[in-house]
């Protein structure tokens, strides 16, 4: 290797599924931008590490990435790869994110070897899952349900389920399609039963705010539409102000230049909910999450989301 040639290192997490998250960005960076060597950086985060307990209660899903954040802080890395829907709506500081990919399938996965679909589960079904944003929603539709923490990546899970310890899994469908496991899955949520969780289906890529030679190679792999997406989704659950105790859902879709956003905030036990859309020119899209929020907020969830803050952790 040359030494005037330029090398980027992608800090990732170690499972399957983030390595071949980080594995397709270093092949379309290498695609984009012949020359640059891309490496990747692999590490354990506190949130693999913590797996008898929900992610609520230890923090919630960015102890996934500030490990990775560090390792860029450090100069031990130039870029980090994550699942969208994992990291918080608010950047620390001295960290941006620069690009999104395209969208893959937003929706969540019902996952059984028993059943067939998800109205086929018998009264008091387990159902393994590690998302307060879906258990509100399965609660809501099924209160008979006995929801149980799955934690673990996506092998770990479908091995617990393999092995009788519940009736059925959810998972996110494109975790599953990027592994070549769509055969597993059993019926694919429409987002009317499960409104997916903000960012989920997009691969995000995060700099250093100051670093303009890696933002300027990684921005080229930006999708618009993704973006203008789950800018929408972003701004909806940051202006909710929630917890990683509150059950919060926010999909965007777009028609042409228009861009619809549906969102949800309810209790964890699916006792309350609130639902509700808005629709807004691609140009707006952060205020079209504002509205959205704040009509929810008057709506009841302020009050919703005060008693979850109070919550003893």
């Amino acid at each position: 290797m040359s030494i005037s040639e330029p090398t980027l290192r992608i800090a990732t997490r170690q499972s399957r599924l983030a390595l071949w998250q980080a594995e397709h960005v270093a092949t379309l960076l290498r695609t984009k931008h012949p020359g640059l060597t891309v490496e990747l950086v692999p590490m354990t985060t506190q949130g693999d590490r913590i797996l008898d307990r929900p992610l609520a209660d230890i923090g919630g899903k960015g102890l996934f990435i500030k490990e990775l954040e560090l390792a860029m802080a450090e100069q031990r890395a130039d870029i980090a790869v994550h699942s969208m829907k994992d990291v918080p709506s608010e950047m620390p500081p001295g960290f941006a994110l620069v690009a999104m990919l395209t969208r893959a399938d937003p929706r969540d996965a019902f996952v059984s070897s028993r059943f067939k679909s998800f109205n086929d589960l018998p009264q008091g079904a387990r159902v393994g899952t590690s998302s307060l944003r879906r258990q509100c929603q399965l609660k809501h539709a099924r209160p008979d349900l006995e929801l149980i923490t799955l934690r673990g990546n996506v092998d770990t899970r479908l091995r617990k389920l393999d092995e009788g310890h519940y009736d059925a899994i959810i998972l996110a469908a494109a975790g599953l399609i990027r592994l070549g496991l769509q055969s597993r899955i059993a019926e694919y949520f429409t987002p009317d039963r499960s409104v997916p969780a903000v960012g989920q289906g997009i691969i995000g890529i995060e700099c250093r705010s100051d670093d303009a030679r890696n933002i300027e190679y990684v921005h080229a792999l930006n999708d618009t539409q993704a973006w203008q997406c789950c800018l929408a989704e972003r701004a909806f659950a940051q202006r909710l102000e929630g917890s990683c105790q509150s059950p919060i859902a926010g999909f965007a879709t777009l028609n042409g230049t228009q861009l619809q956003l549906h969102g949800v905030i309810g209790a964890p036990d699916g006792s309350e909910m609130y639902r509700g859309s808005q629709l807004g020119t691609i140009a707006d899209a952060e205020q079209i999450g504002v509205r959205l929020a704040e009509a929810l907020l008057k709506d009841g969830a302020e009050q919703l989301l005060e008693r979850l803050r109070q919550e003893p952790k």
